[in-house]
């Protein structure tokens, strides 16, 4: 017995992996996902995420699925926006101060909280390396974490980050200066700008 055609279609459509929720919303129960693990027809990768056997992991795209609120920032959005070419051992993401990281995500990544007005100020969606599409904050945005959270950060990181969005040819200066006010940054970027401009 191999997947069923629909499961398998669905799976596809989806670069390879596929959700419980996702099954359910199809009309299947969970007692086929087990069947499936247990035959090999199916990897888990992370709770209720599943991928075929060959199918290579795409982490950040993975770490998303599990969580709605989940935004990529900091280092990882350095990465994902060209700022940074270093990929992080650890992803790093932004959720609402009222709500909580998931247990089964604790220890896999960095995670930051913002109040919920802020939250989704700056979302944009980027490609990671695999070609999937997930939330992570624009530069500007990026920028004004970094600087928010500096003391939690390696200080070359910050400076790297501040003098590759200065030479950046996509760079917004004025949206830059209307995040750095709400995220209440302003008088910190300006020390930054006027050292490294």
């Amino acid at each position: 017995m191999g997947i069923n055609t629909i499961i398998y279609e669905e799976i596809k459509r989806n670069n390879n992996m596929i959700t419980t929720a996702q099954i359910i919303e199809l009309g299947f129960s969970r007692a086929l996902l087990t069947n499936y693990l247990k035959k090999g027809l199916l990897e888990r990768i992370r709770h209720g995420v599943y991928i075929l056997p060959e199918a290579v992991h795409d982490d950040m795209y993975t770490l998303m699925l599990r969580s709605e609120k989940i935004i990529f920032s900091h280092e990882t959005a350095l990465f994902l926006n060209g700022l940074s070419d270093r990929t992080p051992f650890i992803h790093s993401v932004t959720i609402p101060s009222n709500m909580s990281l998931p247990n089964s995500l604790k220890g896999e990544c960095n995670c930051y909280y913002i109040k919920l007005e802020l939250h989704d100020i700056g979302v944009t969606a980027k490609s990671t390396t695999f070609g999937n599409k997930v939330r992570c904050y624009n530069v500007e945005r990026t920028i004004c974490d970094i600087l928010r959270s500096r003391r939690r950060m390696d200080e070359e990181t910050v400076i790297s980050a501040i003098k590759n969005y200065a030479s950046s040819d996509n760079r917004d200066l004025n949206l830059l200066a209307d995040y750095a006010k709400q995220f209440n940054v302003h008088k910190i970027l300006k020390r930054y700008m006027e050292v490294l401009l």
